[in-house]
């Protein structure tokens, strides 16, 4: 291979490893990775790349001739961050460089700053929306004005502990172990100052907060596509995390026990006549969390939208009995099959408005009133709410895909990006790229 050749070669495939950091470490599936990278590959003008990835890192192999040696490139991932800003950034680059609208050393270097780039927003306005995503999450439990004020403050020292956290390098499992601390200290005192609010709705939103930091649909996705070892790798990640949550919330309740203080749970009863109250709330959730996660403007609306449909299909299909994981199922079926088309429509990648919109199906208020009862009083049927919990998880992510599944049909043309590509794509292209001539390319450049 020529010098020149060979600079080309490994110019393209770190392009394509540096977009393929980018979508995993922002939640995107392992197939939608391998295809974007086989994508940008083959818009290169590199045929017949072999894509590995695991949790941590990502190998592309080239072999130009049958009879030459095959280059093996690696790259770890070494960040995870919820920036959807970048991830449709990204999206957008990738789309653009698979057209010929983008030379390869134009890509690079936008990519470069794209990713070198700070956030869009003003960070303090990321931490004071999940202060009132937290807030949607106690209106839509049932909460009062006052408490959700309290979860509100809550949710915002709880975010900017982790802020400080993360800047001391301290990882993530702590991280939850502390957040869930303290939106349980915060019920403890209110329930020791007689306060007349519902102190259980505090932890509850917590929580809803804290597992929002979770993808959890990435791996039910790596799971249902056959990418069997990058989805033990994010479930075990999940289960960590969550069990971050659950250490956290059980030790505040046994240093409630100690001090002798019998924080109860109130389990809301869902009326129609609180539906409006409900539907909006699910749509200030999802908004929020997705301005809090960075999310362009534009996708605001779609995410509004799916955000009430999730808690309005909820509600529903819970006030006719379907139980509260068949409702979660039915309603994030809702979400992916609506979340495709308003986030193609709107120009971001649809796993920014299905992962939003999903916000007011998470299962706070199950996982604090399983602990409350395995801590308080020592009962058996606190695994049944935690295993319950855990059934709504998996529906809640299994439904989302199974969305996505009948709103973008499989087609022939998408396998060819990748063999074992055998679910919806969520980010990157869709169609099959096709080399590009170097007169082809020379053209667009002039023009």
């Amino acid at each position: 291979m020529e010098p020149d050749q060979q600079r080309e070669v490994y110019a393209t495939i770190d392009l394509a490893l540096r977009v393929g950091e980018v979508l995993l470490s922002s939640g995107a599936g392992t197939a939608d990775a391998t295809a974007t990278i086989l994508g940008v590959t083959a818009a290169g003008g590199l045929r017949g790349c072999e894509v590995d990835i695991t949790f941590t890192s990502m190998a592309v192999s080239y072999q130009e001739a049958p009879d030459a040696a095959p280059e093996t490139h690696i790259r770890l991932v070494r960040y995870r961050s919820q920036d959807f800003s970048r991830l449709t950034d990204v999206d957008r680059l990738v789309r653009r460089f698979a057209r010929g609208d983008l030379s390869r050393e134009d890509a690079s270097r936008e990519l470069a700053r794209l990713t070198s780039a700070g956030p869009p927003y003003p960070r303090w306005t990321s931490v004071l929306a999940w202060g009132v995503m937290a807030g949607g999450a106690t209106l839509l439990l049932g909460g009062g004005w006052l408490i959700t004020l309290v979860a509100v403050l809550t949710a915002i020292v709880i975010e900017m502990n982790n802020r400080w956290f993360n800047r001391q390098r301290l990882p993530a499992f702590y991280q939850q172990v502390a957040g869930a601390f303290v939106a349980t200290a915060v019920a403890l005192v209110l329930y020791s100052l007689h306060a007349p609010v519902k102190p259980s709705l505090v932890v509850a939103a917590g929580i809803i907060m804290l597992l929002a930091g979770i993808a959890l649909t990435g791996a039910v996705q790596d799971a249902i596509t056959g990418y069997y070892v990058t989805a033990a790798a994010r479930s075990l990640e999940a289960m960590l995390l969550t069990g971050g949550i659950i250490a956290g919330v059980s030790l505040g309740l046994a240093l409630a026990l100690r001090l002798g203080l019998n924080v109860g749970i109130e389990t809301p009863t869902i009326q129609l006549a609180n539906l409006p109250v409900m539907v909006i709330s699910g749509a200030v959730m999802s908004v929020a969390y997705s301005y809090a996660s960075y999310a362009p403007l534009r996708a605001l609306l779609p995410v509004a939208v799916m955000g009430a449909l999730a808690s309005l299909v909820f509600t529903l299909m819970t006030r006719a009995s379907f139980g509260p994981a068949w409702s979660t199922a039915a309603a994030a079926f809702v979400v992916g099959l609506g979340g495709y088309s308003s986030g193609r429509r709107t120009g971001v990648p649809p796993l920014v408005v299905v992962v939003a919109g999903s916000i007011p199906l998470l299962p706070g208020l199950t996982i604090y009133k399983g602990l409350y009862e395995l801590t308080a009083g020592g009962q058996l049927i606190g695994i049944v709410s935690l295993t319950t919990a855990v059934a709504i998880g998996v529906a809640l992510a299994s439904g989302l895909i199974l969305g996505e599944y009948v709103a973008q049909p499989i087609r022939r043309e998408a396998r060819r990006l990748e063999d074992r590509l055998a679910g919806p794509r969520l980010v990157g292209p869709r169609r099959p790229v096709r080399r590009r001539s170097s007169r082809t390319r020379r053209r667009r450049r002039t023009q």
